[in-house]
């Protein structure tokens, strides 16, 4: 039977922030406009200086697309350089681009020097501080980043396969906290990647590898047992692309991770949870152990949200992971083990010949405005 994780009443609230941006229209006019994204929402109005939301749906677009690495090494000034030099520049203005996916914004925060918020179509897509690495603007963003900062030792480098790009947040995270890691990003929209490496680049010899390639197909081309961890954040639109939602999908990442690697995802879903529900089943058919990481007004079921699925062949750092999350400004919830089971229910897990994208947010769930 369909549930929420949990009925009891939540009397609580539960607000994401996004940082407070420039949002008038630059001299060229090709900064931020008043207007609808198709995700959700009104975007920034021209004029206003902040604007505030929930939690981003997404990282990483996944039109069709073929394989293609592609340089994101710095070499041309960044958008925040003046800042960054102390000089007395010209403030940094907003950047719109239309790519694959739709129209791009990089919107500077007023609050952080060299720090941007990336949206696409309007709703907010990634924050990336290229002075600190290791902010982590958006909550499920943060989760993330417990489960890879309990995945071994501190320090230790990791193999990381990232499916979903973005403006390659948790990769420069890992980079950060992990030197000598090898991290090989999965992007497939070429004129988002083309954006980022011009105005967001990578430092030098930081060891992320970054390709043009659709997901599925990157990971079933990758090399068996070649992966620490797997981070998934990959959305079409506001959705999670259907061919990335089946057990065909959750036996492949299987294949790819090492015998104590874990897979992890950003996904977004409400009750009833159907669509969650599933992808459970689906990854319980592969790993043995499943944990849930949510708000909890999220697992109680009382709005649309982001939720960190994670599975893994061992046991997960369940503790520490409880205990990272629940010292968030925003404080998350860590399910697993019997609760999970009960979620699950009756849910079939989906195959690919069944497989159908995530649902699509409710009007103003992540968007900009």
């Amino acid at each position: 039977m369909d549930q929420a994780l949990d009925p009891t009443p939540d009397t609580g609230t539960s607000h994401s922030r996004i940082p407070a941006v420039h949002s008038r229209l630059p001299a060229a006019g090709t900064g931020p406009a008043a207007g609808t994204g198709p995700a959700a929402g009104t975007g920034p109005a021209a004029g206003t200086g902040s604007a505030t939301g929930r939690e981003p749906a997404s990282g990483g677009k996944e039109p069709a697309s073929g394989t293609e690495e592609v340089s994101t090494a710095e070499e041309a000034s960044t958008p925040g350089d003046d800042r960054a030099r102390g000089s007395a520049g010209p403030e940094p203005i907003p950047v719109t681009r239309d790519v694959d996916s739709g129209t791009v914004k990089l919107l500077p925060d007023l609050d952080r020097r060299r720090a941007w918020l990336l949206t696409v179509d309007g709703a907010p897509q990634s924050y990336v501080d290229l002075d600190a690495p290791t902010h982590l603007e958006f909550e499920y963003v943060q989760r993330l980043a417990h489960l890879l900062d309990e995945t071994a030792s501190p320090e230790a480098p990791l193999d990381v396969l990232h499916l979903g790009g973005g403006a390659l947040t948790l990769p420069r995270y890992v980079a950060a906290t992990r030197p000598h890691s090898r991290q090989i990003v999965i992007e497939a929209d070429r004129g988002l990647l083309a954006l980022v490496a011009e105005q967001l680049p990578l430092p030098d010899d930081c060891g992320i590898t970054v390709r043009a390639q659709d997901a599925r197909t990157a990971l079933e081309a990758a090399p068996a047992g070649s992966a620490d961890v797997i981070l998934a954040d990959v959305f079409g639109g506001s959705r999670v692309p259907a061919h990335l939602t089946s057990v065909e999908y959750a036996q492949a990442a299987a294949r790819v991770l090492r015998a104590d690697g874990c897979y992890a995802a950003n996904l977004a879903d409400s009750a009833p949870f159907g669509f969650l529900r599933r992808q459970l089943a689906n990854f319980a058919t592969v790993f043995e152990h499943l944990a849930l990481i949510a708000e909890p007004s999220v697992l109680r079921g009382r709005r649309f949200g982001n939720v960190v699925l994670l599975a893994s062949r061992t046991e997960l750092p369940i503790a520490e992971l409880a205990r990272r999350a629940a010292g968030d400004a925003f404080p998350a919830r860590v399910e697993h083990g019997a609760a999970l089971r009960r979620l699950i229910g009756d849910a079939d897990p989906v195959r690919d010949a069944d497989a159908v994208a995530s649902p699509e947010p409710p009007e103003g769930a992540f968007s900009v405005g």
